[in-house]
C-alpha cells in the first residue's frame, strides 16, 4: 500500500485523491493556525517555491489534536494561511491524526514511519513525513526540524 492509495479532501471541500501527486516527492505535514511551530508555513512555503518545478509538493493537513491550536473553520485556515504567509501549497481539510477518527493515509503514515523508540502516535503538530516518488514513506520529523534542515533529504530524493 503506498500513499496513492488515499484520498484527502481540499480546504474548499473538493476531493483530492493523493495519486494526483503520483511520481512527486511529497512532504505530509499536520499543520496549526496558533502553535509555536506556525512560523513553519514561511519555511514550507519556500522549500515548495524552491523545488515544486524539480518535482515537489507539500501538503498541509490542519489539525486541531494538539492544544486545540487550529480552532478555525476550513474558509479561516486559508484565509490565514494565504494572508499570513501567503500559502500557495496544497492545503487539505482538517483532519484528526492520532486516535480512531484519524485520517486513514495519517494511520498509514504512522505506522510506515514510527517515531522515537518505535512509537506510532504524532506527538505535535508540523510533524513531517517525506514521501519519495513511488509514494514509500521515507522520512519522519519532528515538529522542531525546520523545512530548511530537510533540504538535503529532498534533494536526494528528487
Amino acid at each position: 500500500m503506498s500513499i496513492y492509495d488515499f484520498t484527502a479532501e481540499t480546504l474548499n471541500g473538493q476531493p483530492a485523491p493523493l495519486s494526483e501527486w503520483r511520481d512527486k516527492v511529497i512532504l505530509i505535514v499536520n499543520t496549526a493556525s496558533k502553535c509555536g511551530f506556525t512560523p513553519q508555513y514561511a519555511g514550507l512555503e519556500a522549500v515548495y517555491r524552491k523545488y515544486k518545478d524539480r518535482g515537489f509538493v507539500v501538503l498541509g493537513f490542519p489539525c486541531n489534536q494538539f492544544g486545540a491550536q487550529e480552532p478555525g473553520d476550513a474558509a479561516e485556515i486559508g484565509n490565514f494561511c494565504s494572508l499570513t504567509y501567503d500559502v500557495d501549497f496544497p492545503m487539505m481539510a482538517k483532519v484528526d491524526v492520532n486516535g480512531p477518527a484519524a485520517h486513514p493515509l495519517y494511520a498509514h503514515l504512522r505506522k510506515s514511519k514510527r517515531g522515537l523508540f518505535g512509537t506510532e502516535g504524532i506527538k505535535w503538530n508540523f510533524t513531517k513525513f517525506l514521501v519519495d516518488r513511488k509514494g514509500e514513506v521515507v522520512g519522519r520529523y519532528p515538529p522542531n526540524a525546520t523545512p530548511a534542515s530537510l533540504e538535503r533529504a529532498i534533494e536526494g530524493l528528487l
